[in-house]
Parts: structure tokens; C-alpha cells; sequence
């Protein structure tokens, strides 16, 4: 460990020595640095968006940090993110390379860790085919099913709602992805998709997920065996789990699809596709079936992990949100009652007539903001703005959770009012003011999969809404329990686990949960 150690400090000598030995130009404002370190003492890896929120309101608009030399801009306002992240989005679309999780772990081809190139346009190229906003809608009538389904285990095992929400985003995302129908939580593809989850958001990404050999990448030469390589040894274990993972759903969607009983789904819709340019192209047929076929196992894969936690985090948000403001579930239930009755649940037909509805759901969006931080891009060369140089390599973040926390645009900003969102605004003000421009990342690393997500957190808070009473817990002794929320996950804002009060709002939802499940277990 002494030599890897010794090797460590060498290269952030050498970092910090190239760093210093530029031009200096004028940064952006940012916390002063240690020598040597930099920033390091600065950052935290829990809820780093306060302490960025922070920084916003001492430095302005954008805030420079560095580590060892690299370099970290926080955007903080959402006009210069569109400028630099969307209009400028040919030199800041990079992703950071990163040695652990990228070239050993095998995640290179997922494409949060994608670098900016053709590979990353095919990507987004394919999932824009098959999730744009026309193409999605072919998904409503499973999205409803799954949200029925999520309804009928809420009401079996209220307590356990994490475990309901994890087995919904996960069955769906299977469904919708691979044609895949999961019937039980301890099914095959599931316990594998959560294992590689778990692999890829609590152990390659702890920590925020720079390790030695990120910084020192000569160190993957270590032998196996060498003292200092463990993390060698757990990256072979990793990779062989996240490759287990993107070979076995898509071999059983291909292997439905020989038989004739594959259900229309993400990878058929693109598979379909694929034959047919193949058919029509005999003599190319050789050379575009290996790359077609690589790229839609590695994005279809990708889907997977990129949604989980997205709306598992948002309908939390909702959860702990109707749970503390009772006059807004009593106020959107009352015009889910108006619209759509007793008789039967919502469908997507009817989200245009729920205007309140659409209200709560933009307010959890903004309120709950999944991914405070959005995720990093990386400046392909130098650029500047506003008279600040920002360098080449710089790991560029946008500052969502400041700028959802704007009072000139969102007056009581830490206040849950979804009334916000229905009072009269011009073109650019609402456009201004709708978090889902926010939430999902700008420019072209812009989740791609953001209108399958949306429906479906529309159709599951609408079902809950429809036919659920949310409220806090109450003790053995009658006493209201308080909910402690606690923010554990340094990407995500993800709330750990509380305590909460779910039951069917009457008989009659009682009945029509059953009617609409009946069959599904």
C-alpha cells in the first residue's frame, strides 16, 4: 500500500503542478482552495446540493472548484445552463472517464457513462425511436396495468411501500423495456436488475464514485494478487453481474420473438426495425446487424437503471408530500371525484381534464427534484462566458435543486403549492417555470427516456389519488408519529424510508381495485 500510496501523491503533485503552470485566466468565483488539494475539504458527499445552494448565493451564477486539479463549475441558474449545456452542447456533452466504473467494471457502454461520439448518438438515437413523445403512447396500456398492480400490493402490505414502489418502477421498466412480466418479488429478472443496481448506485458509485485508480489509471496493471488490487477483484465480480444482466433479458426477448410470443415492447419495436433494414439490405446485412445489435442490448439495459430510481424518488416525494398537506390530497381527490367518479380508475384519457392533478404532480417534481445535481458533463475544450475562462476537462454540473429553489420564479420555494403552477403565465414564463425542463437534464445528455417516465408517474399518482387515503402514522398509544426524512444517496434525493398511513379510501375502491387486478398476483 506504501508504493501505491507514494504513486497517489505523485500524480496529484503532477496534476496540481499542470493546473498551476497554465495561463492563468479569470475562473468563475468558487470557495478558496487548499494548495495542493484544492476544494476537497469543500465537497461532501451528502446532499452536496445545499452546500452548492450555498455557494450559488455567495459566488453568483457560477461556482469553480478544483480537486487535485480538475476542475468543477456549478451552474447555478437555469438561463446559462440552456446557454452552456444545450446551445453549447457540442463541446459540453462529454461524460468524465472513469477507469473503475467505465473500462473494469464494464459500464463503459451504459449511456450515463457513454462518452460524447457516435456510440452516444446511435444510443440516443435509438432511444429517441422507440421513447420519443409520439412513440411512447403505445406504453399507456401497460403503464396502466402495472399502476393497477401497484395499487392491489400497496393495499396487501402498506407498511412495506419502498418494497411496492421498487417492485412497480422495476416490473414496468422489464415490461416496457423487454416485454418481460414479472409475477412475484422474488422473480429472476428482478432480484438481478435490483443486485445491479444496488452493484452500480452503492458500490461503483460510492463515495461519488472516483476511485485511486480513476486518478492513478496505471494502477489496473496491479496483479490480481498484488496487495492494493481488491478493488481489481471486486471489479471482476461487478462486471460479471452487470454483463449477466444485459445478456439474459435480451437473449429471452429474442428467443420470444423466434417463437412468435414476444409482446411489443422497446427492444422489439427496435429489433422489428432492424429486420426490416436487413431485408432490404442483403449485402449490408453483415455489417449492421453486429453494431445495431450491440447498441440495442447495451441501451435497452441502460433503461433500467436510469428510470429506477427516478421514479421510485418521485413518488416518495409524492407519498410524503400528501401525507404532510392533507388539504391538497383532499383537494385533488375531490376533483379526481368530479372528473372521473367512483365507478372506475383514471386512464390517460382523462389527464386533461385533471388540471389540479397535473399541479401536484409539477409541484412534486419540483419540490422532491430526484436528481438535485443532474448528472456531470464534461468540456470537451475550452470555453468562455461572462468574461470567465472555464477549461477544457472541467466536470460541468447544473445546479437543478437551486434553480427549482429560485423565489423570483418560485415564490416560498421550500413550500409544497401546486397552485403555483395554475396561475396565468405567458409562453416563456411557463416554459420558465415547468420543472420537467429542470428535472430530467439539459441538452443532448437530456434523460431520453423522460416521457416514459412521466406518463407513468402521472398514471400511478393519479390510480393513488383515486382510490388511496395517505396520512401519517399513528402509535400502539394514539400518538401521531412525526416522519423523519433522512436524504442517504449522494446522487439521488431519495428519501430513506418512513413512517406513513396508507389505506383504500372506501369499499367501493376496495371493489374496483379488485375488478382491475383480478387474475394478476
Amino acid at each position: 500500500m506504501g508504493v501505491i500510496t507514494f504513486a497517489f501523491v505523485l500524480a496529484a503533485i503532477y496534476l496540481v503542478w499542470s493546473h498551476l503552470s497554465k495561463p492563468r485566466r479569470a475562473l468563475p468565483p468558487g470557495p478558496k482552495p487548499l494548495p495542493l488539494v484544492g476544494n476537497i475539504t469543500d465537497l461532501t458527499a451528502h446532499e452536496l446540493w445545499l452546500r452548492a445552494q450555498q455557494w450559488a448565493k455567495q459566488y453568483g451564477d457560477l461556482t469553480y472548484l478544483h480537486v487535485f486539479g480538475q476542475g468543477l463549475v456549478f451552474i447555478n441558474k437555469y438561463e446559462i445552463a440552456v446557454e452552456l449545456l444545450e446551445k453549447r452542447g457540442a463541446v459540453y456533452s462529454d461524460k468524465p472517464g472513469l477507469v473503475m466504473a467505465g473500462d473494469l467494471c464494464g459500464c463503459e457502454n451504459m449511456v450515463a457513462f457513454t462518452r460524447y461520439g457516435d456510440k452516444s448518438r446511435r444510443q440516443r438515437k435509438l432511444m429517441n425511436m422507440a421513447l420519443g413523445v409520439n412513440s411512447v403512447k403505445q406504453y399507456n396500456p401497460l403503464l396502466e396495468v402495472e399502476a393497477h398492480d401497484l395499487l392491489r400490493r400497496l393495499l396487501q402490505n402498506p407498511a412495506d411501500y419502498v418494497a411496492n414502489l421498487k417492485r412497480y418502477a422495476g416490473g414496468l421498466t422489464l415490461s416496457a423495456v423487454y416485454g418481460y412480466q414479472a409475477r412475484s418479488n422474488d422473480d429472476e429478472f428482478l432480484g438481478l436488475a435490483d443486485e445491479c443496481v444496488d452493484i452500480l448506485s452503492n458500490h461503483i458509485a460510492s463515495g461519488g464514485g472516483i476511485w485511486p485508480v480513476d486518478v492513478i489509471p496505471a494502477l489496473q496493471k496491479l496483479p490480481d494478487w498484488a496487495p492494493g488490487a481488491g478493488f481489481k477483484r471486486k471489479a471482476a465480480v461487478w462486471k460479471a453481474k452487470m454483463e449477466e444482466f444485459v445478456e439474459k433479458p435480451y437473449a429471452y426477448v429474442k428467443e420470444r420473438m423466434r417463437d412468435g410470443s414476444a409482446l411489443p415492447c422497446f427492444c422489439t419495436t427496435l429489433l422489428e426495425e432492424l429486420q426490416e433494414r436487413c431485408s432490404e439490405e442483403k449485402k449490408e446485412a453483415e455489417q449492421i446487424d453486429p453494431q445495431r445489435d450491440f447498441d440495442i442490448r447495451w441501451t435497452a439495459n441502460s433503461m433500467y437503471s436510469a428510470s429506477i430510481d427516478s421514479t421510485m424518488t418521485t413518488v416518495s416525494h409524492f407519498i410524503l408530500a400528501m401525507m404532510l398537506h392533507p388539504e391538497v390530497l383532499a383537494k385533488v381527490q375531490e376533483e379526481m371525484d368530479t372528473i372521473v367518479g367512483s365507478g372506475r380508475l383514471p386512464t390517460f384519457s382523462d389527464r386533461a381534464s385533471l388540471p389540479y392533478l397535473e399541479a401536484v404532480m409539477s409541484e412534486t417534481l419540483r419540490w422532491g427534484v430526484p436528481v438535485p445535481l443532474a448528472l456531470p458533463h464534461r468540456l470537451m475544450e475550452d470555453d468562455f462566458f461572462n468574461g470567465y475562462h472555464i477549461p477544457k476537462g472541467t466536470i460541468v454540473f447544473g445546479n437543478v435543486w437551486n434553480m427549482v429553489r429560485d423565489p423570483a420564479v418560485y415564490p416560498e420555494p421550500e413550500a409544497f403549492l401546486p397552485e403555483r403552477f395554475l396561475e396565468p403565465a405567458d409562453e416563456l414564463t411557463a416554459k420558465r417555470r415547468d420543472p420537467r425542463n429542470y428535472v430530467f437534464g439539459f441538452g443532448r445528455r437530456r434523460c431520453p427516456g423522460l416521457h416514459l417516465i412521466e406518463q407513468s408517474l402521472w398514471i400511478v399518482m393519479a390510480c393513488m389519488v383515486a382510490t388511496l387515503d395517505i396520512s401519517k402514522a399513528i402509535d400502539d398509544n394514539g400518538n401521531v408519529i412525526e416522519p423523519t426524512v433522512v436524504f442517504d444517496n449522494s446522487v439521488f434525493r431519495t428519501p430513506a424510508p418512513f413512517k406513513c398511513d396508507i389505506r383504500p379510501r372506501s369499499e367501493q375502491s376496495l371493489k374496483i381495485i379488485r375488478q382491475v387486478t383480478e387474475g394478476s398476483a
